[in-house]
């Protein structure tokens, strides 16, 4: 069924009035929540559809038009809903808080470069309570779900054109509302699934090789890297079954103090590396693909393309000492994708690690328009951002077809997975529970591009039990491996190689499976993973009790990711394996 509803909006004072709490000035008939309001702006009409889908969700499509190009509206969407026995809020960037909060405390921000606008809300028996996404993954929107004191509802707000944009003189967005009675991780994996249905989200191909364990330098060794180390641990990270290897900060600049002073040329340091082609050439020969980092954004003062960049920045970064690009200048875009087919043509780099896209923001006021948007062809920061990185996905796919390309949180949202195939949590060094709640939430909004964990690093003096905690709490996705292979001791040698050799033998089930996590407001504490005629169940609560259906996969392994010797199970006790199996 559909409904629409069109009418003239007014204008700041309605804004305000939506951010304090008041009711705005129009209203949308749903048949899940009852009454959605929006604020009004002149010049502008305002039409509306309501749309009830078969499964019994419903889309709820907003349409801005004006006589010409303007300011798009700042415009806020408000609905309320019951909360009932909802225990927790279940978002892209909630990490370790899933809890609920009052409206006055819980405001959220999506954006390409940011979070997804997605929120939840679920009950402790892991079903779906309310579920709103806004189709709006580009520009910039502010939004919150949480709870009135003094009705005992869940009151959600989106705001639209938050920030600066470019004229337009019309706009379509989307409202996805999901009340379906459902398993929590089913209804966001869905939602997802609906942002790869449209056009602006398509998700790229996924190469196998985006699903191998990989060697990563940073924790390791940061800038400290040359070539001969370099080869010595990749040969290590060989025999242990890691097919890829990044190389990061460090091989671009003879510099060891942090920051970004000296990015922005992006040519190999001779002194480290006399030879880069020829010692990427060597890696490979090891059975390695070669991947490096670059802060696409960034560049540094004491780079020679500093100057030439002038006027072309959206802002400095003073604790980093570089300037920002701006993406919108196509010289500017030109220059990074032809940094990055030059280092893939002439190093033989099978992908790229591509960091801080998330910088490309506005401090304050948009330069370009004191400017009158001079020298830029686009004058949108998230489409231009949107242009840049659809651009280098597909140039450097003329190159090399598989070409590898991570990014990391926190932008990870539905364009995200359009231009990288492998999504990283963000750096969280020795921290188990961390990396496995980023890991989990991120399984649940990739879909078929490849989850990365953050890099694992632990004390060589602890146990091989302690040390291997790191691993079972990313169980689910990707392992980047980040210590000195040759320096851990033999005990440590010997856990890792088992718990790859474990990760390989069920890589299909654990990353590539159906995933059920139970309990997001309590840090996932009992982990599923289902595949063909097997499931993996990690436990990292003694305290929790395994569910065992065998019906989800006849042979079962459980994995005991906690320091008791005894767990609880339903059903027939599985192989143990895990830190005091």
């Amino acid at each position: 069924m559909s409904r629409t509803n069109t009418g003239t909006v007014l204008g700041a004072a309605a804004i305000c009035a939506a951010l304090c709490g008041t009711v705005g000035a129009g209203e949308i008939e749903s048949a899940l929540v009852g009454k959605i309001r929006y604020d009004e702006t002149p010049g502008w009409t305002l039409a509306t559809r309501v749309e009830r889908l078969p499964d019994g969700r419903e889309k709820v499509a907003v349409r801005f038009t004006a006589d010409e190009a303007r300011q798009p509206p700042r415009t806020a969407f408000t609905l309320r809903f019951p909360l009932r026995d909802a225990v927790g809020r279940w978002h892209t960037g909630a990490g370790l808080g899933k809890n609920l909060r009052p409206v006055w405390g819980c405001g959220l921000t999506g954006s390409l470069a940011d979070q997804a606008p997605v929120v939840s809300v679920f009950s402790d028996s892991n079903r779906n309570r309310g579920l709103v996404a806004c189709s709006e993954a580009l520009r910039r929107v502010h939004y919150y779900m949480g709870v009135v004191e003094e009705t005992t509802e869940i009151e959600y707000r989106a705001v639209l054109f938050p920030e600066p944009e470019a004229p337009l003189a019309s706009y379509e967005a989307e409202f996805l509302l999901d009340f379906r009675d459902v398993f929590y991780a089913d209804a966001i994996r869905d939602t997802f699934a609906w942002y790869a249905q449209m056009p602006a989200y398509r998700v790229g191909d996924v190469p196998a090789a985006a699903f191998d364990p990989l060697y990563s330098f940073w924790y390791s060794y940061h800038q400290d890297v040359f070539a001969a180390p370099v080869e010595a641990e990749c040969a290590e990270a060989a025999r242990f079954g890691m097919k890829v290897a990044i190389l990061d900060d460090g091989w671009q600049t003879d510099d060891h103090n942090r920051g970004y002073a000296f990015c922005g040329d992006w040519n190999v340091s001779t002194n480290r590396f006399p030879d880069f082609a020829a010692h990427v050439a060597r890696v490979q020969a090891l059975g390695l693909k070669y991947m490096i980092w670059y802060s696409v954004p960034y560049v540094g003062v004491k780079s020679a393309n500093y100057a030439r960049f002038k006027g072309k920045y959206l802002w400095f970064h003073a604790e980093h000492e570089a300037g920002v690009l701006d993406p919108r200048f196509p010289e500017v875009r030109e220059f990074l994708i032809g940094k990055y087919e030059a280092a893939m043509r002439d190093w033989g780099l099978d992908g790229l690690k591509l960091d801080f896209i998330d910088a490309m923001h506005f401090q304050g006021p948009d330069p370009a328009v004191k400017e009158n948007y001079a020298g830029r062809d686009i004058k949108s920061l998230p489409l231009a951002v949107d242009r840049l990185m659809t651009d280098v996905r597909a140039r450097l796919q003329t190159i090399k077809k598989d070409v590898l390309v991570e990014f990391r949180q926190p932008y990870i949202g539905p364009a995200i997975r359009k231009y990288g195939n492998m999504l990283r949590a963000c750096d969280c060094p020795m921290d188990p529970l961390m990396n496995r709640v980023r890991t989990i939430d991120l399984r649940l909004t990739s879909g078929e591009v490849a989850v990365h964990a953050d890099m694992l690093e632990w004390d060589a003096g602890d146990t091989p039990e302690g040390a291997s905690k790191q691993f079972w709490s990313i169980l689910f996705s990707v392992p980047q491996i980040s210590v000195r292979l040759a320096e851990i001791p033999a005990s440590h040698r010997a856990k890792l190689k088992e718990m790859l050799d474990f990760w390989m033998a069920h890589r299909d089930t654990l990353v590539k499976g159906t995933l059920r996590p139970m309990r997001p407001d309590l840090n996932y504490p009992v982990v599923h993973a289902e595949g063909k005629g097997e499931q993996v169940i990690a436990v990292y609560d003694a305290g929790q009790v395994a569910d065992i259906d065998r019906a989800r996969g006849e042979d079962v392994y459980l994995v005991n990711a906690t320091d008791a010797t005894r767990l609880r199970a339903g059903g027939r006790r599985p192989p143990v394996l895990g830190a005091a199996a």
